[in-house]
């Protein structure tokens, strides 16, 4: 049985404002007829504020009536058939002001460690445009040089699954993900040409 939100707060408003019955208050809110009891009684539950639950729609005022004209009815909770959130699907992803100047560095680390994500699968998963990932990938983006790959999920621009569920539709779609080695390397933030002049090959 479902119970009502806040039961010891719900019962110790219907213990305050009803003729209820012990028993037909502790079934409603799922607790035993003594600890209700103990409520009426002081013991249990001292200086906590009631929950109406008429008013926060879980009750209506006929069906406490109605039970407390007969102790052997159950009082019935109230439950509202509310639409569901429907989910976003299309349009562009809002991203705080805060963060929209993330967006370059989380598509220099896509494109570095996912090469295997579309352009529109960038797009959608973090709310930026074609242009902006063309430029960061043709370094003539106006701020080039502060660009820093940085992984989006730890930037806030998306979620984990998210990530893992574009990746999982890029591979169907026939993109090639890099080796695991390049793709754990790729968490760093340099980029493989902007590594130290001692770490290349051609360094002495």
């Amino acid at each position: 049985m479902a119970l009502p939100l806040m039961p010891k707060a719900t019962a110790v408003w219907l213990v305050e404002n009803t003729s209820l019955s012990f028993e037909q208050i502790a079934a409603f809110c799922g607790m035993h007829s003594l600890e209700v009891q103990a409520i009426a009684d002081g013991e249990v539950a001292v200086g906590m504020v009631g929950l109406d639950p008429v008013a926060n729609g879980q009750l209506t005022k006929a069906e406490i009536e109605r039970c407390e004209k007969n102790e052997d009815l159950r009082l019935k909770l109230l439950v509202v058939d509310l639409p569901q959130v429907a989910a976003r699907s299309k349009g562009p992803r809002y991203t705080p002001i805060t963060k929209r100047g993330d967006k370059p560095d989380a598509v220099a680390w896509l494109l570095k460690n996912h090469p295997e994500l579309s352009d529109a699968q960038t797009c959608r998963l973090i709310g930026t445009t074609k242009p902006t990932i063309a430029a960061v990938r043709d370094r003539t983006h106006w701020n080039a040089a502060n660009i820093k790959p940085r992984n989006p999920v730890l930037l806030g621009l998306c979620t984990q699954r998210e990530l893992e569920e574009a990746l999982a539709l890029g591979i169907r779609r026939g993109g090639t993900p890099l080796p695991p080695q390049e793709q754990e390397e790729g968490y760093g933030e340099e980029r493989d040409d902007e590594q130290p002049y001692s770490q290349r090959e051609d360094a002495r």
